[in-house]
């Protein structure tokens, strides 16, 4: 959006982008997005929300281009040891903070520490035991055994190096640096409107040289897909990552000055599908899941409800893994046997005809994917005998925490593989990760030995072949007890005004840095 000031920003913003929203620099970038951030520490929170800031605000060791290399970033070289128990970081000298503060090997001893604390990804970083500093400019992660996640664990969302100078005191979680974080990345954070939308702007003393390219960022939060399609068709927003909802991206691959890219985005390995409060009766039977399962017409919901572009999803690991499988179990479509595996688990039907009564919750903001996913299970449900309330929530934050705090029957949800399963999977399925109040972690509350087994083997298996079958066994174990019924792969896909260019397109896509966006005319 090259435009030149003529209202003030927090002005134009309070009358929103269709009513003359002029931005304050010529060299703006307006993204929008659905999302609202809880907050912007991407070191103890997760979710694209998070992450998308993170990557902008904060900086990380590596990052990853198009084809899954590792580069320098806050890095400017690392080694691995030989037994695979420590690698070595070699930081660029003279990065600073964006309060002028230097950036050194404490701050990434202390980031790393933070992460595996905090962080709801519990097995990203499980291995470190200890981290050293050398000097200044030197890190040492040890590792209690090789640890295959890590290179990719290094990456902007995954891995922000924050300074101990500022979030280093008293809780972490009530920070008020949450709110207005301090990075050393290619942007600085200026002001956040909750709800409405945040503010970054160009870091003049970016440690790339020539970078970021924008003189300012503004991330628009708008709580409605439809409304989020029109503002990109008419130029309100010049980029919106992270789009699923098919029928608005046919829509926009046909407006005027707008492009639609599905470029990037591999290393994420989204996932759409139903979890279960698995310590909620009537749900702590695996016969209700496996039923519920069987009541699915995936062939529908594939072809009517998401358009046929979807891909299905059978398993816990995305199709585009080398780990994944489809040798499971594949609930096809089948009333009877639904119904009686509900007869088999006591649940008769009574004088109405009604088993029993669920709520069923979904992500707002994802009508294919949230809200009519819940709307296809109510109607599917009842002739089962399963009264479906369908409840909203009016924004990411309160179902989130809903879902973190366990309070649901079932739930739709949007969950990514994050590269490699000892990231993204099995912070769903540990034991050990059943944490409270934290969102994406294992809040299904399920628990198999066998399977903390598997993980715990796989984790540290470094044969592909051996690690593979360990991995095949998890995701037969894991579809046939039910905690989640895989639905389909989420399609993610970025609208953009044909003027950008250096859209991010890494393997990480809208959650790496926007540092080479700008403006061709």
């Amino acid at each position: 959006m090259k435009l030149l000031k003529t209202s003030t920003l927090a002005g134009a913003l309070a009358l929103g982008l269709s009513a003359g929203f002029t931005p304050a620099f010529a060299d703006t970038l307006v993204v929008g997005t659905t999302q609202t951030p809880r907050h912007f520490n991407g070191a103890i929170q997760s979710g694209i929300a998070t992450f998308m800031a993170t990557a902008q605000v904060f900086a990380s060791p590596l990052k990853y281009d198009a084809e899954w290399n590792p580069e320098p970033y806050l890095a400017e070289s690392w080694e691995t040891s030989e037994d695979g128990l420590s690698v070595t970081l070699h930081l660029r000298d003279g990065v600073t903070f964006h309060d002028g503060e230097p950036l050194t090997s404490a701050d990434v001893k202390f980031s790393i520490e933070t992460i595996k604390e905090n962080h709801p990804f519990q097995t990203m970083l499980a291995p470190v035991t200890e981290v050293e500093t050398p000097d200044d400019l030197t890190a040492v992660i040890h590792l209690a055994n090789p640890h295959p996640a890590l290179m990719l664990a290094m990456s902007p969302a995954l891995m922000p190096i924050i300074p101990e100078h500022v979030y280093g005191e008293g809780n972490i979680q009530e920070n008020p640096a949450n709110l207005s974080p301090v990075g050393s990345g290619p942007f600085k954070f200026v002001e956040y409107q909750q709800g409405d939308f945040y503010r970054l702007e160009k870091n003049e003393d970016f440690f790339l040289d020539g970078l970021p390219k924008m003189d300012e960022v503004i991330v628009q939060i708008i709580g409605d897909q439809a409304n989020l399609t029109l503002s990109a068709e008419r130029g309100d927003v010049d980029m919106v990552p992270f789009m699923s909802a098919i029928r608005d991206v046919q829509r926009l691959e046909k407006a005027d000055g707008v492009s639609v890219s599905d470029d990037g985005y591999d290393a994420i390995g989204p996932l759409n599908w139903i979890a279960f409060n698995t310590q909620k009766p009537p749900f702590d039977d695996v016969r209700v899941r496996q039923a519920i399962g069987y009541a699915m017409n995936k062939d529908f919901i594939l072809e009517r409800l998401l358009g046929g572009v979807a891909k299905d999803s059978v398993g816990p690991i995305t199709a585009t893994s080398p780990m994944a499988t489809d040798e499971v179990e594949a609930y096809d479509f089948d009333l009877e046997k639904a119904a009686a595996l509900l007869d088999e688990a006591g649940l008769a039907p009574d004088a109405d005809g009604v088993r029993f009564t669920a709520t069923m919750d979904f992500i707002p903001g994802m009508a294919e994917m949230g809200r009519n996913m819940a709307e296809y299970m109510r109607t599917q449900l009842r002739p089962l005998g399963i009264e479906v309330e369908v409840r909203t929530a009016p924004d990411f934050p309160t179902w989130a925490q809903r879902i973190a705090s366990y309070d649901f029957d079932m739930t739709e949800d949007s969950v990514y593989n994050w590269g490699d399963p000892v990231i993204g999977v099995h912070r769903t399925y540990l034991t050990s990760n059943i944490r409270e109040g934290v969102i994406w972690s294992n809040t299904q509350r399920y628990s198999n030995p066998e399977v903390d087994a598997l993980l715990e083997q796989a984790a540290v298996e470094t044969d592909p072949e051996a690690r593979a079958e360990l991995y095949k066994t998890f995701q037969q174990i894991v579809v046939a007890d039910a905690p989640i019924l895989f639905i389909n792969e989420v399609p993610f896909y970025t609208a953009y005004n044909d003027g950008l260019t250096g859209l991010p397109q890494t393997i990480w896509g809208a959650v790496s840095p926007w540092d080479e966006v700008e403006w061709t005319e």
